[in-house]
């Protein structure tokens, strides 16, 4: 697991908005991750860093157990876990997601 803990670290270090999801932000393969990639786009989020974690079946375990995290998608901005699919709701009902996207353009 400890190669995995590495490979999530540069991934999160590198970009600045990561998104774990199953599928893509183009085709995503399930309703939360769907919701997920549409709050970031509503944003103004463009070329984003993600990750489908239904290819790697050893990253959709890792990043569970690197963010103490039991749900996909999860949202890093800056290097920060941010939350899944409803935190970022509420981050985007609030204004709170749209700002700290902003911020990060």
């Amino acid at each position: 697991m400890g190669d995995i803990n590495e490979k999530i670290k540069e991934q999160i270090n590198n970009n600045n908005i990561v998104l774990y999801m199953k599928g893509s932000p183009v085709f995503p393969q399930c309703g939360f991750s769907g919701r997920a990639a549409d709050l970031l786009k509503q944003c103004g989020a463009k070329g984003y860093f993600s990750v489908d974690i239904l290819q790697d079946p050893e990253m959709r375990e890792g990043i569970k157990q690197f963010s103490n995290w039991p749900t996909i998608p999860q949202l890093y901005v800056k290097g920060q876990f941010v939350g899944g699919s409803d935190i970022m709701t509420e981050m985007f009902e609030s204004g709170e997601l749209k700002t700290l996207i902003e911020t990060t353009l």
